[in-house]
């Protein structure tokens, strides 16, 4: 179980940390985004997470606020996945969770 939380908080985490490349970069290119390489990488990174939530949102939500809607349901899954792992590791024993 402990090996199923571990895996789910990194890949929560891999798919915050590929959104908040995408969005900084972005900031920094502009409008040249679409042609440069790492936004086209980082972006490619993080649609699966950009999909699954523009397919569980309504249509009155703008497809320009998926990413923010992205990254907050995001940030809670990772909290909870986080006391997840904090009551797994208090409950195996500290030494289990190292």
């Amino acid at each position: 179980m402990l090996l199923a939380v571990v895996i789910a908080k990194s890949l929560i985490e891999l798919s915050l940390m590929f959104i908040i490349g995408r969005f900084l970069l972005g900031l920094m290119v502009g409008s040249k985004r679409d042609s440069n390489v790492f936004w086209q990488l980082l972006d490619v990174a993080s649609k699966p997470a950009l999909w699954f939530t523009r397919k569980i949102s309504p249509k009155l939500i703008l497809d320009q606020h998926i990413p923010l809607a992205t990254s907050s349901w995001l940030l809670i899954a990772w909290v909870v996945v986080v006391q997840l792992k904090i009551e797994l590791c208090l409950e195996m024993g500290i030494a289990a969770c190292q």
